[in-house]
């Protein structure tokens, strides 16, 4: 049996709706424009210098390595895990109106492992790229590689790692 409350209100109360909270995209940092050169500073790809292609509607950076140079894909970065550099690279030409937050969606897998399979213990499954995807990298990257071969040491500085070594001061460095 359930208690029944201590206290009845005389009238009953009115409940006020809340108005729902929208979440609008973060507002992009003056520094990065589309190619801008950004150094990304968490993650798998710490460290590594890529090109930023365009800003996503949900406020995240798109950005490339190019592929070919320091081996980043097309891939979404939030703006405060980058610094952007002084150095520009011309993405005029590269086409990237195709892809969106939704591009980036993962897709359901057709299997639902029971029970068994989980605890089985098997070799964890490889990351399957797309094709799609694959080919939206060579557009994007034949395009981005002729761009950046035309100025000169911008290859070797985009496949170079960004580090910091003891005595360094990140707050007083320019990028």
């Amino acid at each position: 049996m359930t208690k029944s409350p201590r206290y009845y209100p005389a009238e009953d109360s009115i409940v006020k709706p809340h108005a729902k909270t929208v979440n609008n995209p973060p507002k992009i940092r003056s520094t990065i424009t589309p190619g801008t050169v950004l150094i990304l500073l968490a993650g798998r790809f710490r460290g590594k210098r890529v090109v930023c292609l365009k800003a996503l509607e949900s406020g995240l950076l798109l950005v490339s390595g190019p592929y070919q140079v320091n081996g980043v894909p097309i891939r979404r970065v939030n703006q405060a895990y980058v610094i952007a550099t002084s150095t520009k690279v011309n993405v005029s030409g590269v086409d990237v109106s195709s892809i969106n937050d939704k591009y980036f969606a993962r897709e359901n897998s057709t299997t639902d492992e029971g029970e068994e399979e989980f605890f089985a213990g098997d070799a964890p499954k490889a990351a399957v790229v797309s094709d799609k995807r694959k080919e939206d990298q060579k557009k994007i990257d034949s395009v981005l590689m002729k761009n950046v071969e035309s100025v000169p040491l911008l290859k070797e500085y985009l496949g170079s790692k960004f580090s910091l070594r003891q005595g360094d001061k990140p707050h007083k460095m320019v990028f």
